[in-house]
């Protein structure tokens, strides 16, 4: 008999957590902190170009579905607004594993990975490596999952 660890105990207490606190409440479209911030001010483009989490700034910022996205540098902006679609983290920049188990969590900016040129956000770099062991399996539940849980 396997007993659970700390670790693996206090993830699926977040993970019950979120689930009650988003639970028959459908959230917005766009995970953002209290000032309306996108990925906790993190320019999506920078994961694509320079493979890495960078953070952006007000000076370059773009409005995009209800939600201020920030960016590192001009172009990065400019490329985001000519196509968002291609740079935006599904499932709103909410956690890819908590949209899979059917409800939404924050994200940690640095837990990341892009999958057939998409951008996958995480809530800590822990859930994130649980939510790679099943990848596709997780990916094809939280696409299932992802449009009855925002308005």
């Amino acid at each position: 008999m396997r007993i659970p660890s700390i670790r693996s105990s206090l993830l699926s207490v977040v993970t019950l957590l979120g689930a009650i606190a988003f639970a028959g409440s459908p959230v917005s479209p766009v995970n953002t902190t209290g000032r309306g911030i996108a990925i906790k001010g993190y320019d999506p483009v920078a994961y694509f170009k320079q493979g890495a989490p960078v953070k952006g700034t007000p000076q370059f910022q773009h409005q995009w579905m209800g939600a201020t996205f920030q960016f590192a540098s001009a172009e990065n902006r400019d490329a985001f607004a000519a196509n968002p679609d291609q740079y935006s983290p599904r499932y709103g920049g909410y956690c890819a594993y908590a949209v899979s188990e059917g409800h939404t969590a924050n994200i940690d900016p640095e837990a990341w990975k892009i999958v057939d040129g998409k951008l996958y956000l995480n809530y800590s770099k822990g859930v994130q490596q649980k939510w790679a062991k099943e990848l596709e399996t997780r990916i094809q539940r939280a696409d299932r999952n992802w449009p009855a849980l925002h308005k």
